[in-house]
């Protein structure tokens, strides 16, 4: 997806395939952490963000359908229908097209009407993702990520569903992603599946400037945003009216905005 992504499958959500891939997580774990200082210091991590209270509770937001509003106009965050972003990303050698589009459609989740964002992936003329991403915005500002449909297309003709989740279905739960104040402050979870999808961000500067294909960019916000179940991480910047103009993961992807097209 184009603002964060998941990591819950919907054809998991039935068997024991998510109970199956869960235990060979922790064995990887557990075995390469050993032997890799910079998966050592991801557990760490984790450590001292349990210390911290992060993931301490249960996570339970309270999802108030009169609390929400039908527009999401957050100056960090805005989706104006019929604006189109397109972005391009590179990693490892390779460079994908990705182009964004805030849509006229909605759809109602936990009794909540969303926003829904078309984000269209392709290398070379060819799709590579298709994913409808959901967002709705509370009337203290804050912008709640719902859940996404995301398929991906592989060599043969396969097709992954893999990253589709949906709020209040089998557990899985919306999250922040951008807070109403803007401002630095204590981390906060983006979605939540319990031990599969618990993504996190946290806003760690204000005021920066940022210069990218589609223009030079001040007074942006700075987020680092992480999982607490993999290690990696990246760094996200966002224009005041604008939204996401640039990503840096440690892995080496950057993602760049290169231009908008506005309704």
């Amino acid at each position: 997806m184009f603002f964060v992504k998941g990591y819950l499958h919907n054809e998991n959500r039935f068997g024991n395939s998510l109970d199956n891939k869960r235990i060979l997580r922790r064995k990887y774990l557990r075995m390469v952490t050993c032997c890799d200082p910079r998966l050592l210091l991801f557990r760490l991590a984790i450590v001292a963000a349990a210390a911290a209270g992060i993931g301490a509770e249960r996570y339970q937001p309270q999802i108030d359908p009169s609390s929400f509003q039908s527009k999401v106009d957050n100056p960090y965050f805005p989706l104006v229908p019929g604006t189109r972003f397109k972005y391009i990303e590179t990693a490892g050698g390779e460079t994908n097209d990705r182009e964004t589009t805030v849509t006229s459609q909605t759809k109602m989740i936990m009794g909540v009407k969303c926003i829904v964002v078309h984000d269209l992936v392709t290398a070379k003329g060819k799709v590579k993702e298709d994913t409808y991403d959901w967002y709705a915005q509370d009337k203290q500002g804050t912008v709640w990520y719902f859940g996404e449909a995301a398929q991906e297309f592989k060599p043969g003709g396969r097709v992954s569903r893999e990253g589709s989740w949906e709020g209040g279905v089998q557990g899985a739960l919306p999250g922040i992603i951008m807070p109403g104040e803007a401002k630095p402050g204590k981390p906060y979870r983006q979605q939540y599946y319990a031990n599969w999808a618990e993504d996190m961000g946290q806003i760690v500067a204000l005021g920066e400037t940022v210069t990218v294909p589609a223009g030079t960019f001040t007074n942006c916000l700075r987020t680092k945003e992480w999982s607490l179940l993999e290690s990696g991480g990246e760094k996200k910047w966002y224009a005041p009216g604008i939204g996401f103009v640039r990503s840096e993961a440690i892995g080496g992807e950057v993602v760049t905005l290169i231009s908008i097209k506005r309704p």
